[in-house]
């Protein structure tokens, strides 16, 4: 790899002996992984669970493609394995608010929510709105039924949910050192200078985000560079400027080793951080950091909750829905059903008010109003329970095959005549469709279909 000479020169002068092995590094291959969704009730097929990363329970070296059951499922989620030091280290638990602030394109937040269980209240916002579609598009495939997707600034976050948090994550955008391997395009745009324009964003957008913590929760803070700049020297300026947090040392199991005090102002507890290098483990290289705030920064107020904007009708026409379609094991609230638009929605619990603020997904895509009927989402579709659905279509791959690219197909054994199903392959959802006679018509979004 053609390393820029002023990076070379950096880190021979920063790394001293361990130089060499860094800088080598970048002509290894890179490393692919993937997580398995906790949410499913079936264990992906056809997906090599053999390589397990070390750090997480759901983690796996390898690689997954797109146009498998597996993928389009949402049973695996394909992210970079030391990106997922990260979300082990928030590790937050069942009924936390939990807030993303920097979720595209939604590995993160999909791993949040692995914890969660669909529980508590999962807020995973992203500042471009192109980024904020495809990070609603990977909650959806998840089956996230708990979490608010927003398009908003670090500033309108801060304003509307002062000390309400238990956990943030701040994955802030970097200058991606640790994106040489993975995109070497990355290296064109670096220089020398970069990373101290980086830090500065950086600064301005952990103003903003400390403001969200309520006394007692954490603060994980990653990024994918290596530079101390935007790593200790952060959030040494983080402790210095806000002397109510205090560093959590993290647990640093498989080649993960310690922040380097000397690389910021001495302190010894930036030793308590977490560097991953791509010459000591197997991952592109991240820093970790973990910091809880012991005393309030702002002014804890009362955060007003969303009521439902649903009219009688047609909270009637989702109630027949669920009568004809799903079980008795599933069970709602009507209060939490929310419509915007033909579109209605199922809001997480205690979900705070959406005034003022740009939201991309509130909760779970239940389906489309019509009229005198509801068309269930290929969201629910994913989210549901098996235990949860009165009917369901055991298909064949090459019948999934006709599904995701819109095709219809037909059966002389359908087990209705007439009504929705949902479609299952190798033991994973894939859509409701309707049955007409002996014909399953297709549902599978058109914006999301593709040929295998």
């Amino acid at each position: 790899m053609n390393l820029p000479e002023d990076f070379i020169k950096k880190y021979t002068q920063l790394l001293g002996d361990e130089a060499p092995a860094f800088l080598a590094s970048f002509d290894q291959p890179e490393y692919s992984g993937f997580r398995i969704n906790p949410l499913r009730a079936s264990l992906p097929k056809n997906v090599d669970l053999s390589q397990p990363v070390p750090y997480t329970k759901w983690g796996y070296y390898g690689k997954v493609t797109g146009h498998t059951v597996a993928h389009q499922s949402g049973a695996v989620y394909s992210q970079e394995p030391s990106a997922m030091f990260v979300g082990e280290t928030a590790h937050p638990v069942e009924g936390d608010r939990v807030l993303d602030l920097s979720a595209a394109p939604g590995g993160k937040t999909t791993h949040l929510g692995s914890f969660l269980n669909n529980t508590g209240l999962l807020v995973s916002n992203e500042i471009m709105p192109k980024r904020a579609k495809v990070l609603s598009e990977n909650v959806e495939r998840f089956g996230l039924t708990n979490t608010l997707v927003l398009n908003e600034t670090p500033e309108v976050i801060a304003k509307h949910f002062p000390a309400y948090f238990d956990k943030i994550v701040v994955d802030v955008p970097c200058s991606g050192e640790g994106m040489f391997r993975k995109d070497p395009e990355a290296i064109s745009y670096w220089s020398l200078d970069y990373p101290k324009a980086c830090a500065e964003r950086q600064r301005m957008i952990l103003a903003e985000a400390v403001k969200t913590i309520k006394p007692g929760g954490e603060l994980v803070y990653s990024t994918c560079t290596f530079a101390p700049e935007e790593d200790e020297q952060i959030i040494a300026w983080l402790l210095e400027t806000y002397p109510q947090f205090e560093i959590v040392p993290i647990d640093k199991p498989a080649g993960i080793v310690d922040g380097r005090p000397n690389w910021a102002d001495g302190n010894p507890d930036l030793a308590g951080t977490a560097r991953l290098f791509p010459h000591l483990m197997k991952g592109e290289g991240h820093f970790v950091a973990k910091l809880r705030l012991n005393a309030p920064l702002v002014a804890e107020q009362k955060v007003r909750t969303e009521t439902s904007h649903t009219s009688k009708e047609e909270s009637l026409l989702f109630k027949q829905f669920v009568a004809e379609t799903l079980s008795p094991a599933f069970q709602y609230e009507s209060k939490r059903l929310l419509t915007f638009g033909e579109q209605l929605y199922y809001m997480p619990d205690h979900m705070p008010r959406l005034e003022k603020l740009r939201v991309v997904r509130p909760g779970l895509h239940l389906g489309t109003l019509k009229k005198g009927r509801i068309e269930p989402s290929y969201a629910l579709g994913l989210a549901l329970k098996p235990e949860e659905i009165k009917q369901k279509l055991e298909i064949t791959p090459d019948e999934w095959q006709l599904v995701v690219h819109g095709d219809i197909f037909k059966r002389d054994d359908l087990p209705i005549k007439k009504g929705w199903v949902r479609l299952v392959c190798e033991d994973q959802p894939i859509v409701f469709a309707k049955v007409v006679g002996n014909t399953v018509k297709n549902f599978f979004p058109k914006g999301l279909r593709f040929k295998v």
